[in-house]
């Protein structure tokens, strides 16, 4: 009887352990469908396939990804953090639209950081590293009129994504990710985000390149800062009173 009872007593509590583990694991499994949601969802933005202001379509978007609505709420409620998308009471989550006033604001910081991260990235590189970064922007060598607005816009998001990769901490690498975004993803939708045309911006990227490659960290800080204030100087002239 008593050997019945012990039994009973180990069945139990292995039932209980397993149970726990059931609960743990179902609980990082839900997890990660919210990181998974959420980088999916952060990607449509950068790619501009939800664009500022855009309702997101939460049950389309659910049955896409096979989801249920839980974790890609969770997912949302995650980029409304990033200030990248924003909740309107009883009508849902939309693209963040930033005015002109915003953008300035953000390019500004970016100078700043941006900034820094070239400067370091001019300072670590590896060759490895180096190997990559001079195959930037190589399919537009040479070219007068880019016409792909778009490629090179994509371009020019991994080239800025690239170098604050390799230049940054992982707490600037976060603040930058999400500036970029926000400045990659701008209401510009003719020009793929972009702020000034690809034949204005090319040059300034290859020095930018050339001079990470000498590692001259005071150039490529400088250069880095001077593509930016370009910009900033550009949405200042466009900017509403």
């Amino acid at each position: 009887m008593a050997r019945s009872a012990h039994l009973r007593s180990a069945n139990d509590y292995s039932s209980r352990a397993s149970a726990r583990r059931r609960v743990v694991n179902l609980g990082a499994e839900h997890e990660n469908l919210d990181q998974k949601a959420y980088q999916i969802l952060k990607s449509m933005i950068i790619d501009r396939q939800l664009l500022p202001g855009d309702k997101i379509p939460q049950e389309r978007l659910a049955e896409e990804l096979g989801i249920s609505r839980t974790p890609l709420v969770n997912a949302l409620k995650l980029l409304e953090q990033d200030k990248l998308v924003q909740s309107v009471p009883r009508r849902g989550f939309f693209v963040r639209h930033f005015n002109t006033h915003e953008m300035i604001s953000i390019f500004e910081l970016r100078e700043v950081l941006e900034g820094l991260a070239a400067r370091r990235a001019a300072e670590q590189i590896t060759e490895r590293e180096l190997t990559h970064l001079k195959g930037f922007f190589r399919q537009f060598a040479g070219i007068r009129a880019i016409d792909d607005v778009k490629f090179y816009a994509r371009e020019d998001r991994r080239f800025h994504k690239f170098i604050s990769e390799i230049g940054s901490k992982e707490f600037l690498k976060s603040i930058l990710e999400t500036y970029n975004i926000i400045s990659f993803s701008y209401q510009i939708t003719l020009s793929e985000g972009l702020v000034r045309p690809p034949e204005e911006t090319i040059q300034e990227h290859m020095a930018i390149i050339q001079a990470i490659s000498n590692r001259d960290a005071a150039a490529a800080e400088r250069l880095m800062r001077r593509h930016l204030s370009n910009s900033i100087a550009i949405l200042k002239k466009t900017a509403e009173p």
